[in-house]
């Protein structure tokens, strides 16, 4: 029997602002056979599909992301905030809703022949998740399938990673932001 994986995230209101409802991923994480169902849940959904790569967003991307290269017998490669890898990168600026911010790959993570599953935890308004498309394609890298824990769908960004030709997979959606 499959667990109600949405019933494990824990909803905090009014955080990091009054009026938003932050859909918390700790809990599901912290409970042992709902953080493996999910990740056993995404990666079936990408299996046979010629996954070479998973890519997972800094930071709670890092941890799905992971666990769903693990499953799926791939590598994985982590999209960090500018600053944070040695050696040489490629970087992408993407607009925050005040200013500018940027996230980076090792310049060899990724080239072309790689076909690249992207992962994070929660797609909201899309902005880091196309950035994210845009770099590891900049690579030479195939990204045409995307997967997150969670959608919050009236935010708008799984439809923003499908006009960029991007399949989305997500386990749940939440109403609300």
């Amino acid at each position: 029997m499959s667990l109600d994986l949405k019933s494990l995230v824990r909803t905090i209101p009014d955080y990091p602002k009054k009026g938003i409802l932050f859909r918390d991923i700790t809990t599901l994480i912290e409970h042992g056979e709902g953080f493996r169902e999910s990740v056993e849940r995404i990666a079936a959904m990408h299996r046979d599909q010629g996954i070479t790569h998973v890519a997972g967003i800094e930071a709670r991307g890092f941890i799905f992301g992971a666990g769903i290269a693990i499953a799926l017998g791939t590598g994985f490669v982590p999209i960090r905030k500018k600053g944070k890898l040695p050696g040489e990168i490629i970087g992408q600026d993407y607009a925050l809703e005040y200013g500018i911010d940027t996230i980076e790959i090792h310049a060899d993570a990724v080239g072309p022949g790689h076909k690249v599953l992207l992962v994070d935890d929660l797609i909201a308004t899309g902005g880091t998740a196309v950035a994210a498309v845009s770099l590891l394609r900049r690579a030479g890298a195939i990204v045409d399938q995307a997967a997150f824990v969670i959608d919050l769908p009236e935010l708008g960004g799984a439809e923003k990673l499908a006009a960029e030709g991007v399949s989305v997979n997500c386990l749940m959606a939440f109403e609300g932001h």
